[in-house]
């Protein structure tokens, strides 16, 4: 849970409606004598299985419970000073609102249940200090993905599966009010003016925000959450996304500076794959990113995160994915690692890949490596560089080495379906070839994917003499040889 000291004052969330509006009270008798509450866990150290399906939150919540709660929450905005639980920090603070919550019960005599008191008064913390709804999703490990269309429906996917949750707003204006206070972190808003915002979380989680008059049903929210544990190589062989000699492979690519694009679908894993391949590169290297909005996780000591900038409210002041690139030659680098290449960046980025700076890495939206190459030439071509066509085609040849392809497959399952050698020109072709493939065979009765990773036999690939550079040859011979005998199923 993001800390109040480190965010902003704890401002009331509008989840609740004016006081004039609030329904009173009705008194009823005095409670029994019950047990004090128990101490909520802080989103860190919520387990998936308490998050998932605890007995209070399993129910929805009626019109009612929403009226109690305004009055009580109302109260609590009367009693407390916004200042000083300002100053504290995340667990002094939720406790100071658990105090004062638990005497504006007792004095308003409100009948509740152990577990209905527990649920509103981690619901008014969530208000106060958090995002409100959102953090009991936001605790669990096993959300892929977080989508809100509006204040009364909320989708989660979780190993690869979409399903809707009963989680809902009081309101689009509560809805409004949690985007702004995740957007605002970072210095940015999102208004009738500017209703298209990308941010992130303090964890690094990618948020995209869209509100009225662009979203006709009320503000739309989507989430990407990150796995607080950073995914490593052995990791994807694990979950099958590429064989263990696969992952050889991909790991000598890494360690030999060879220049990677990395293109996928929505949701393929491409970032994921990113920060995989970003563990192999040196301690000593200089690298530095660009992204929209910072998700990178870079684990050496000399990284330079930079990230683009909208424009202001006068229309000024923006810096786009190009002006970072661009500025980045002038950082003295060692590599450059795009988040996305989604425009006329794409050439600064070739040019950097083609002018001393091995090993540097993007990702875009294709579907096959032989669409990247299209599309980043169609990137070039759309960023009005008056350049003929074959001048850029050989531009991409000198610059990129490696496509790897990644895929999210009708089952939910990811895989990495080629590893592609970027070779040469014939004519105007650009020529590729596969080291790595990903075949489909079928599925099985519960709808499963069945397919088998091969490799198509290539006993030297085009960059073997930069491998050999780094002492990598006989790693890379054994895992291709390997690598051709494997024939069973994905059994690995």
């Amino acid at each position: 849970m993001p800390a109040a000291a480190e965010t902003q004052a704890p401002i009331p969330d509008l989840d609740v409606p004016p006081a004039s509006e609030a329904a009173p009270i009705p008194p009823g008798p005095a409670p029994n004598q019950a047990p004090p509450p128990q101490e909520p866990q802080p989103r860190a150290s919520v387990p998936v299985q308490q998050a998932t399906a605890p007995a209070a939150a399993s129910r929805s919540k009626t019109e009612e419970y929403y009226d109690i709660k305004s009055t009580i929450f109302n109260a609590l905005i009367d009693a407390i000073d916004l200042t000083q639980l300002g100053q504290l920090d995340t667990e002094s603070a939720r406790d100071e609102i658990r105090d004062i919550v638990n005497e504006i019960i007792a004095l308003k005599d409100v009948v509740m249940s152990i577990a209905e008191q527990e649920e509103l008064l981690e619901d008014i913390c969530n208000d106060v200090l958090g995002y409100g709804p959102l953090e009991p999703l936001l605790a669990r490990d096993d959300i892929a993905d977080i989508m809100i269309n509006g204040a009364d429906l909320t989708f989660i996917e979780t190993e690869g599966h979409m399903e809707q949750t009963n989680v809902r707003f009081r309101d689009n204006a509560q809805l409004m009010n949690i985007a702004q206070r995740i957007v605002s972190q970072i210095g940015r808003r999102v208004d009738e003016a500017s209703p298209i915002c990308d941010a992130r979380l303090p964890d690094g989680s990618r948020v995209n925000v869209i509100v009225p008059p662009l979203a006709i049903d009320g503000p739309a929210m989507t989430i990407r959450k990150f796995k607080k544990d950073r995914l490593k190589l052995a990791d994807l062989v694990n979950f099958k996304s590429i064989t263990p000699e696969g992952g050889t492979i991909l790991s000598i690519i890494g360690r030999v500076r060879c220049n990677v694009l990395i293109s996928g679908g929505t949701g393929s894993g491409k970032t994921t794959l990113l920060n995989t391949l970003t563990a192999f590169i040196d301690e000593d290297e200089r690298i530095i990113t660009c992204e929209d909005a910072a998700e990178l996780q870079l684990q050496q000591p000399h990284v330079v995160r930079l990230e683009t900038r909208p424009p202001n409210l006068e229309g000024e002041g923006e810096i786009t994915m190009r002006d970072l690139v661009k500025n980045c030659l002038r950082m003295r680098p060692e590599r450059i690692i795009v988040g996305e290449v989604r425009g006329p960046e794409a050439f600064d980025l070739l040019q950097a890949m083609n002018t001393g700076h091995d090993g540097s890495m993007g990702t875009l939206h294709a579907n096959s490596p032989r669409e990247a190459l299209a599309r980043l030439e169609s990137m070039i071509t759309m960023g009005g560089f008056a350049l003929p066509s074959k001048t850029i085609k050989e531009m991409i040849v000198g610059s990129i080495d490696i496509i790897i392809q990644a895929a999210r497959l009708r089952d939910g399952s990811r895989r990495i379906t080629h590893i592609t050698e970027v070779i040469g020109m014939e004519g105007d072709v650009i020529i590729t070839q596969d080291l790595f493939v990903y075949d489909i065979i079928g599925e099985d009765k519960d709808g499963k994917i069945i397919g088998q990773h091969r490799s198509t036999g290539i006993a030297r690939p085009h960059f073997w003499d930069r491998a050999r550079y780094y002492n990598e040859e006989a790693r890379l011979a054994e895992a291709l040889e390997k690598a051709e005998v494997r024939g069973e199923e994905d059994d690995f």
